[in-house]
């Protein structure tokens, strides 16, 4: 990203929710960004996901542009490269654990019934397989989600929040699997919290305020870096 804004015209006037961001994001990195509500992360997340486009500046993605302000071409770039964990895991309630993993292989053409069950295995999961969302606890299932988020294999894999419904020895846990997913799938990942008790699981923390970055500090946490 490249001096990258976004703004939103309001009845108060011009609001920059992100004024002039500019970083890269290199494979294999773990990048939490932190700031406080307002900051403007989430929207950084969501020009990384496409889910917005930048008013300006420029995004690319292993080199090509990323396309803005047209939905079909912006979903087809999620579909194909992006992965997304979410806050209220957003499972299907009426699908079994496994179903809902092979539910987003099949979506992603990619349905594979081991490795589902792999992935599942790979978080904690292999004998809740058969139990629907509801019969386990916060924290398994969005270990589930984070099971299904990367069950594409996507090549960057964005959280927003994801651990804010789960105490800390929960969040623990989860980011724990996390880190252990994206590390044995080789998937760079970036995720937006105001916990800074989840650094320790980052290879690089961005802070941002007032829709700039006001720091970029890699951490020595990763004993693989």
């Amino acid at each position: 990203m490249e001096n990258l804004e976004r703004h939103y015209d309001t009845p108060a006037g011009v609001v920059k929710a992100l004024d002039g961001v500019s970083f890269e994001i290199h494979e294999g990195e773990r990048v939490i960004l932190l700031g406080p509500s307002g900051s403007g992360k989430t929207t950084l997340l969501n020009c990384l996901s496409a889910l917005d486009s930048p008013t300006g500046g420029s995004y690319a993605f292993l080199g090509e542009e990323v396309p803005r302000n047209h939905s079909e071409k912006m979903t087809s770039f999620r579909r194909d490269n992006i992965g997304y964990v979410f806050q209220f895991f957003n499972l299907l309630q009426d699908l079994t654990v496994l179903e809902n993993i092979l539910l987003i292989q099949e979506l992603a053409g990619k349905k594979d019934p081991s490795r589902a069950k792999e992935l599942l295995k790979m978080v904690g999961l292999e004998s809740e397989v058969n139990r629907f969302p509801g019969e386990i606890s916060g924290g398994q299932q969005q270990r589930v989600a984070i099971a299904r988020s990367i069950a594409k294999r996507p090549t960057l894999l964005l959280g927003d929040e994801l651990t804010g419904n789960l105490d800390t020895e929960t969040s623990n846990k989860v980011m724990e699997a996390l880190v252990s997913a994206c590390k044995q799938e080789n998937i760079t990942s970036v995720f937006v919290t105001h916990d800074e008790g989840l650094v320790k699981y980052a290879t690089r923390v961005i802070r941002i305020d007032s829709g700039k970055i006001v720091s970029d500090e890699q951490t020595s946490t990763d004993e693989e870096a």
